[in-house]
């Protein structure tokens, strides 16, 4: 088959859909991805060596880096959901979402089927417009309704409420958010949509749900358009790609395991708010009594220098390195969660919005990871507290490595391909 696939955001958005793009490549189909990033992100290496075809659309949205930084930390500041969401909208998505429509609108042309990123609705309305099949890709699950749990930034009340609450978000979503995607449809010469999760994020067709079944078994209420395929991962080729630099392997080697901590690929915020939060990183390890590898793209012009206690990186092979960490603390973004999940340790998360909130309390559901500490109130003693939590809970490392072991076998790239064929044979 001849098969498209688009996405949009950072690393966490796009490197995904490059491993499915893989997977089908190597499955015999004849395979585009195209791809439009938040930040300056640069693919073309990895596609080259995945031997697919690539193509980069309106990147970077925002190229500006005070803007971007403006961007994040107005979003780390901002404690409604919802507003949340529709800043991202707003400032990063529809902005480009006319030029992601007509490479949408191509790639329908040119292909036997369309797969996208749940949130690229540009992609929905131009496969509804061209007939052409759709399935969509959710790296989250709090975007499926469920009894079993409560929207992402509402509270938890149990599976006879929590109904009124999804039903609650979808009337709040519909009034704030659909508006976006219905202008496209007008402009498109399609009516409005009937709901937002249902039918303009989640293909009613195929919406594969790539996350771990250690964290998200399918649920007994879910429609069986949603199929739970494993996160979407190319530890085959990542390998290959990556490179151990030797100063991390002497930091690793000489002293006890230390705590990794990385909060995404986008940088938010430059020398100044870099440099408060390698002092805040610093002080945390200290109080912990704990070493640390801080990743930070901004370390060296900050004026930080590595020593016995900390090291620093712009960036390092994740999976490689967090086997031979204590924990981890991160963002709660899809890719670090199961990358340090699957490395066998606990985390500590700090969220930056709701989606990240939800996978830190995911994470604590599971018992292994503390409460989640959201960025806007991060602290040094505050994460030095859950530091020393971590640190001291032999149950939370012995959870993780229980956990790990179970994902070990899971290969969801392949499954994916083989959901995607089950409902769409050639």
């Amino acid at each position: 088959m001849r098969i498209g696939l688009q996405t949009w955001g950072s690393h966490g958005d796009i490197r995904p859909l490059a491993a499915l793009a893989w997977g089908l490549k190597r499955a015999g189909h004849e395979v585009t991805l195209v791809v439009t990033s938040v930040d300056p992100g640069d693919y073309q290496a990895l596609a080259a060596k995945l031997s697919i075809d690539l193509r980069v659309v309106a990147s970077p949205v925002v190229a500006d880096p005070a803007e971007l930084e403006e961007i994040g930390l107005g979003l780390i500041r901002e404690s409604d959901a919802l507003r949340q969401a529709k800043t991202v909208l707003a400032r990063v998505f529809e902005p480009v979402a006319e030029e992601m429509y007509e490479a949408a609108t191509a790639l329908c042309r040119d292909s036997d089927l369309v797969i996208g990123h749940f949130f690229h609705y540009p992609l929905r309305i131009a496969a509804e417009k061209a007939g052409c099949p759709h399935a969509s890709v959710m790296l989250v699950h709090s975007a499926v309704p469920s009894r079993h749990f409560a929207p992402a930034g509402m509270p938890d009340l149990g599976a006879w409420a929590n109904p009124l609450l999804w039903r609650l978000l979808r009337v709040l979503f519909n009034r704030t958010l659909k508006p976006f995607a219905d202008r496209l449809r007008a402009r498109a010469g399609l009516p409005p949509a009937g709901d937002l999760l249902d039918d303009v994020w989640a293909s009613r067709a195929l919406n594969l749900i790539a996350v771990s079944e250690a964290f998200c078994a399918g649920r007994d209420d879910w429609g069986t358009n949603h199929q739970v395929c494993g996160f979407l991962d190319l530890p085959a080729v990542a390998g290959r790609e990556e490179t151990f630099d030797p100063a991390l392997e002497r930091f690793l080697s000489q002293g006890a395991p230390p705590v990794y901590v990385s909060f995404g690929s986008v940088p938010l915020g430059r020398i100044g708010v870099q440099r408060d939060l390698l002092d805040l990183l610093a002080d945390a390890a200290a109080q912990a009594q704990c070493r640390m590898v801080v990743q930070a793209p901004l370390w060296a012009a900050c004026g930080a220098e590595t020593s016995a206690g900390i090291h620093y990186v712009t960036a390092a092979p994740h999976a490689l390195v967090f086997p031979r960490c204590a924990a981890v603390v991160h963002h709660g973004g899809a890719g670090t969660v199961h990358t340090a999940t699957r490395a066998g340790r606990p985390s500590v998360v700090v969220p930056h919005h709701h989606e990240q909130w939800f996978w830190g309390r995911e994470l604590k559901r599971l018992g292994v990871a503390p409460a989640p500490l959201w960025r806007r109130e991060l602290t040094a003693k505050a994460l030095a507290g859950r530091l020393t939590a971590v640190l001291r809970s032999p149950e939370m490392t012995r959870n993780a490595r229980a956990l790990a072991a179970g994902m070990r076998s899971e290969d969801g790239v392949g499954k994916a391909v083989e959901l995607l064929a089950a409902r769409f044979p050639a």
